[in-house]
């Protein structure tokens, strides 16, 4: 554990309550200590631009679930096209990298769509950017990947080639702990 990211992450919980009513910060802090490999991947969506922050919790379960709560799409995960898959079929100026292969580096998932619009109910995000989203393995078999974004007050889910990536197009992460 960092302390300058536990540091981050508590002034990050105190001041967006309306994210987490009933959670408690010592829930979070030893559902963390128990998980030793959340701090790296949180630390990872930190570094990348994502501002996590607790988002909710699993009743039955009573894990905690962690977002990118950055205002925009995390700076440090844009232009990437969705999976493996996609990066492998472009011929000609393929971006650094895709995603989801991005997710499973920093140890994270793609928010689903069903996330996303739950996130939204919580703030006002990707207002000037989009995030590509866990895409459905039917349609991702017919070449397509799912985005979304939020404008003039509502969430759209958008479509497009899985292998597209443009500079404004990132992705979100969660973790569960």
């Amino acid at each position: 554990m960092n302390a300058e990211l536990l540091q981050v992450l508590r002034t990050r919980f105190e001041k967006n309550m309306q994210r987490h009513r009933d959670i408690a910060w010592a829930d979070v802090l030893a559902r963390l200590d128990a998980a030793p490999s959340a701090w790296k991947a949180l630390q990872a969506m930190e570094d990348s631009g994502g501002e996590p922050d607790v988002i909710g919790r699993d009743a039955a379960t009573g894990r905690i679930a962690l977002c990118d709560c950055s205002a925009e799409s995390p700076a440090g995960r844009r232009s990437l096209c969705y999976d493996a898959a996609a990066l492998d079929a472009r011929k000609e100026q393929k971006p650094a990298g895709s995603a989801v292969g991005m997710a499973a580096e920093l140890g994270i998932e793609l928010l689903t769509e069903e996330q996303y619009r739950a996130l939204q109910a919580l703030g006002e995000f990707d207002l000037k950017t989009s995030s590509w989203i866990a895409t459905p393995p039917e349609l991702r078999q017919q070449g397509g990947a799912l985005f979304c974004d939020r404008r003039y007050g509502r969430v759209f889910t958008y479509h497009n080639g899985a292998q597209s990536y443009y500079a404004a197009r990132g992705w979100r992460g969660t973790l569960t702990v």
